[in-house]
Formats: C-alpha cells, structure tokens, sequence
C-alpha cells in the first residue's frame, strides 16, 4: 500500500467517522435509541458516567439510554467539541468533550461529559466496540466536578 492510499484511506475513515457523530448528535436531541446506539457492536463495552461499573451489550446500552431520555422533559441538547480522530484501514479510537443540557424533573441538566470511544471497521461500517464516559471529581470532598466547562 502507497503512502498516497493510507492517507486517503485514513481521511476516508475520519470523514465516516465525523458523519456519525454528527448523526449521533441529531440522535440524541430526538432522544432516538435506535439511531443513536445503530453503529455499536452487539457486544460493546460502556464505562458510563453513573452506576454500576460496566455496561456490556448493546441492549443493556439501549435500556441506560432509553432511562436517561425519559429523565428529560423535551428534548436533550447535545454539543461535541474537540472531537479528535485517529483511524486506520479498520481500527479507530476517538476522543472528544460533549456537552448534555435539557429540562429534568429534577432542573435543568448542564455538564460537560468526556468520551473515548474505540471503532473497528465491520465490513464497509464502523462500530463502537467500547465507549468510556467520564466527569472529573474533586478528591477533597469526592463529588463530581459537573460545572467544569471547557
């Protein structure tokens, strides 16, 4: 393989991978399940924000996300900054800030959340394999640092 056709293979990849956030963006904000979770393995690996430890499977994924959706009164706003792409011919891994607000019954909702998400390429799609969502906490009292903003 030329130089010329890893590059062009590692911007195709990075284009594809861009066009699935932007989707799972609009996802998100319709608080749409399907769409949102339709690029994860079967068997993909979640480290999320809130308990318990691990989420394994693609349903336990779709269950946590259905609960969080209908925490929220009206749609869920959804915004992913500096979203950084590493891709190979079938491997990617990508790193980003996303930030979550909407109404809950509990108040208004607004934290940024930081992402790594690992991709293989099944046939001509990508797939998360595994996604770790994580919020800084403040060692002196334990409590999740949620207002940190970038």
């Amino acid at each position: 393989m030329t130089p010329e056709t890893v590059a062009l293979e590692t911007a195709t990849a990075t284009t594809e991978i861009q066009q699935l956030f932007s989707t799972w963006i609009e996802a998100v904000r319709a608080k749409d399940v399907v769409a949102r979770t339709a690029h994860y393995a079967a068997d993909v690996e979640l480290f999320d924000v809130v308990g318990p430890l691990r989420h394994h499977g693609r349903p336990a994924l779709r269950s946590r996300l259905a609960e969080w959706f209908s925490t929220f009164e009206g749609s869920v706003d959804c915004e992913v900054r500096d979203l950084d792409i590493i891709a190979g011919q079938d491997v990617a891994f990508c790193h980003n800030l996303t930030r979550f607000s909407g109404t809950t019954a509990n108040g208004r909702l607004d934290m940024w959340v930081r992402f790594t998400v690992g991709m293989r390429k099944v046939g001509t799609e990508w797939v998360v394999v595994h996604e770790h969502a994580s919020v800084p906490f403040d060692p002196a009292d334990g409590l999740a640092s949620s207002d940190l903003r970038p």
